[in-house]
């Protein structure tokens, strides 16, 4: 067994596999650095990350593949999933090998894989485009915490900026602890301390605008005032909803 040791970032694998094509050796096992290796190793190759060599394999994916299948290797990283760096892996050096699109070669377990992988984080980037809740604070800046499975808020800030371009928000992941700050000029990424601003994702009421908690209430009234009580149906609204994401609803938050 032949084992990669890289820092687990995806310039990093894409150097690890500049590296093997260069060495004519590939991998088993993609592992951290100081992470144990498995018995009967036969060798191993610590990938050093190098930006240059993990844009050449990028841009040599750009010649073989189309744009889609580019987000999909993407959204498979942003996954976190264990396993899914060695996944792409073995997807990469396949669709370089091969002198034809393995794209919707489902019988290949690895193209197979790497769909259902992006396919989740796919969803996941939906749900979170649907459940942000924003507060506003006492500077005019509107702030959301979400907590995602997998890392979707990369794929998320630019529909948010899209939508609030003449306003400033930040969305932040409690889960990776670190967020986007955007305001009219640029995106920012940023990280800080949960108990310096806000207490389980909400912000500190004395950091709160004069009526945000007045429009809390009001909205949620408009939840309840819109529901037909007769056709409540909780299991099928924890299908849409699960459960996981209700804490930082503002409709779910009692009062």
């Amino acid at each position: 067994m032949i084992v990669f040791h890289y820092d687990k970032s995806f310039e990093g694998l894409l150097t690890a596999i500049f590296d093997a094509y260069l060495r004519k050796t590939f991998p088993h096992r993609l592992l951290l650095p100081d992470e144990p290796e498995p018995l009967f190793c036969e060798g191993t190759h610590t990938v050093i990350t190098d930006p240059e060599k993990s844009e050449r394999v990028w841009k040599s994916l750009e010649k073989k593949v189309d744009k889609n299948t580019l987000n999909m290797i993407s959204y498979a990283w942003l996954s976190e999933l264990p396993g899914a760096d060695e996944v792409i892996f073995r997807y990469i050096r396949k669709t370089i090998d091969s002198p034809h699109s393995i794209a919707t070669n489902f019988a290949d377990d690895d193209v197979l894989q790497l769909r259902q992988i992006a396919l989740k984080t796919s969803r996941e980037k939906q749900r979170m485009i649907e459940f942000v809740r924003f507060q506003k604070t006492s500077d005019d800046t509107y702030f959301a915490a979400i907590e995602p499975d997998h890392n979707v808020l990369p794929l998320i800030i630019t529909h948010f900026r899209d939508r609030y371009a003449d306003q400033q928000f930040i969305i932040y992941d409690l889960k990776r602890n670190y967020g986007m700050y955007s305001d009219t000029r640029q995106v920012t990424e940023m990280s800080f301390t949960e108990s310096e601003l806000f207490d389980r994702g909400k912000v500190k009421d004395h950091l709160l605008a004069e009526n945000e908690v007045l429009y809390q209430r009001l909205w949620k009234r408009y939840f309840k005032a819109i529901t037909i009580r007769e056709r409540i149906n909780p299991k099928l609204h924890r299908q849409h909803l699960p459960r996981r994401y209700w804490k930082y609803l503002t409709e779910k938050d009692p009062d």
